[in-house]
């Protein structure tokens, strides 16, 4: 009922905001067309310098030990909050800093494998190791908060008494508080870069930061009101674990199962291959898919059919490393046609 409501409000939008949305994305199909006459003009794009990448991969790096590092630390001290509070929900919270140093060696063993490439064994390299290591990692973090469930709803049955002397509450909230603090910083640190397993962490810091406060919030409410607030808490924390992390799965699945680009960038690349040489006569297919984090291309071109081989060569080639170039392109394939009518190579069955 609520996504008809939506469709229904897109519909009904007013004229000027229709308006400035197609202004909008006549403006960025403009600014990507730009991007393709330099590719084609000066044949490469503005890009870091290997000085620049390499300080880049150094933050980086340094930003996924720092958080494995914070998160041994906080572990330990969420561990003792847990001990003194017995809270189901610090508990909850108190788990998933254990799986975040699980998913943290994941994530930093992906990276590390990355970096090694074996072209014998993996000809097209291990770029999909990233989707994959994020796939685990967020599997592990749902699972979670299915156990999470099962103990919470055996706690409310039992009706477990919740009780925290003043000193157990002191450290509680001191311990719980500098953990937030600690990876609120960290998430705003993460998000700084564009790494996919950087942006990973941040999100997970972002989630630490949440259930932190949830759970402390509930242990708080438990130990001044009522017992079933408790457990009540952690199945908040179960439920939002198993929501943000389905959807990260399902994020990373599409982009492993070979999901298209967006018309918007197929428009880009069309047009690049368009104007890459006089002697194109038809551009046949352009289809650009993910295969991991980037895509793989695939573009059939029409040339005369009286063009030697060796120029046919040179300008498939040429638009070959022309679309290598671009950061969202991982590898492109360039067939050479001299016409059109024939059926589809590699049609589906």
């Amino acid at each position: 009922m609520i996504g008809n409501l939506g469709a229904l409000t897109g519909l009904f939008k007013a004229p000027e905001d229709v308006v400035a949305t197609y202004y909008q994305q006549q403006v960025e199909m403009l600014d990507g067309f730009n991007e393709m006459d330099a590719l084609t003009d000066h044949d490469f794009l503005p890009e870091m310098t290997k000085e620049e990448q390499e300080k880049l991969a150094k933050s980086e790096n340094l930003a996924i030990r720092i958080s494995n590092i914070a998160n041994m630390f906080l572990f330990a001290g969420k561990v003792f909050a847990s001990v003194q509070s017995g809270s189901l929900a610090i508990i909850a919270s108190t788990l998933d800093s254990l799986l975040d140093l699980l998913s943290g060696f994941i994530l930093w063993f992906t990276s590390f494998s990355m970096q090694t490439p074996n072209p014998y064994r993996y000809p097209i390299g291990k770029k999909r190791m990233q989707p994959l290591g994020i796939i685990v990692f967020a599997s592990v973090m749902a699972t979670l908060g299915l156990q999470i469930i099962l103990e919470s709803v055996r706690t409310l049955i039992t009706h477990h008494d919740f009780n925290l002397t003043k000193v157990q509450q002191l450290w509680v909230i001191g311990i719980m508080c500098t953990v937030t603090l600690v990876k609120f910083c960290l998430m705003l640190y993460c998000r700084t870069f564009s790494n996919e397993i950087v942006k990973a962490y941040a999100q997970d810091h972002f989630f630490d930061v949440v259930t932190n406060i949830i759970g402390l919030i509930a242990a708080t409410l438990a130990n001044y009101f009522k017992d079933w607030m408790d457990p009540v808490g952690a199945i908040i924390l179960a439920l939002y674990t198993i929501r943000t992390w389905s959807s990260t799965v399902l994020e990373n699945v599409n982009s492993l199962v070979g999901r298209s680009a967006a018309p918007e960038y197929l428009q880009k690349l069309t047009y690049l291959c368009w104007n890459h040489h006089k002697a194109i006569m038809h551009i046949d297919t352009v289809r650009a898919y993910t295969f991991g984090s980037h895509y793989f291309v695939e573009v059939d071109i029409v040339l005369p059919s009286a063009m030697p081989l060796r120029e046919a060569h040179d300008v498939g080639e040429a638009l070959q490393i022309k679309l290598e170039r671009l950061p969202e392109i991982e590898r492109a394939f360039v067939h050479l046609d001299y016409e059109f009518t024939h059926k589809p190579e590699h049609a589906q069955s």
